[in-house]
């Protein structure tokens, strides 16, 4: 495992000087995909990670969902069946990042987005190889504190990227009703 400090009494060290600058490089993606109007899942199958994953969409807002019981094969690939025609076609229900907290229990899941070319993130561990994601970060994928931690700051950073877009299309109007008002101007003193 590249991400690994060394063993210790048959335990796998993963060096937390590599998880940092990985974190960080996955909240920055997940800051910039919200910031563009995309959607995040969250998905966390193991029991102690359902709380943990609901918080963290819930910490983004209307952009962000979760799995938290057990992703449905053919979610991603297979969703005109899923989701019927009218559904597919006018709702966006293909998200723009998926974040895994246990992917080895969510392969298929994370085969489904390589299929549609939806970026990952997910939390690998020494019995992880850390290509079955794009954007991994090395942390144990076993304890739920960990999941907490990292699902908190992607979270937060997704939250963030909601705050920058609110604002952008805040100065966009400001912009568009000052340029309403100088068209206004100029036409009336035509006149």
């Amino acid at each position: 495992m590249p991400y690994a400090y060394g063993v210790r009494a048959g335990i796998t060290i993963i060096d937390l000087d590599s998880t940092l600058p990985l974190l960080r490089r996955a909240a920055n993606l997940t800051r910039a995909i919200v910031a563009r109007d995309g959607t995040v899942v969250f998905v966390g199958t193991r029991p102690d990670l359902r709380a943990v994953v609901r918080k963290a969409a819930e910490r983004i807002g209307p952009q962000a969902f979760h799995v938290g019981e057990r992703w449905l094969p053919g979610t991603l690939t297979n969703k005109l069946q899923l989701f019927g025609s009218d559904v597919a076609k006018e709702q966006r229900v293909t998200p723009d990042l998926v974040i895994f907290l246990n992917p080895l229990a969510n392969i298929h899941a994370i085969r489904e987005c390589a299929i549609q070319h939806i970026p990952t993130i997910g939390i690998v561990d020494s019995n992880v190889d850390p290509r079955v994601v794009m954007y991994a970060i090395p942390a144990n994928d076993e304890s739920p504190r960990a999941a907490e931690l990292i699902a908190g700051v992607l979270s937060i950073a997704g939250r963030e990227g909601r705050v920058l877009r609110d604002k952008e299309e805040q100065a966009k109007e400001l912009r568009q009703s000052r340029y309403m008002r100088g068209t206004t101007r100029y036409v009336s003193d035509r006149d």
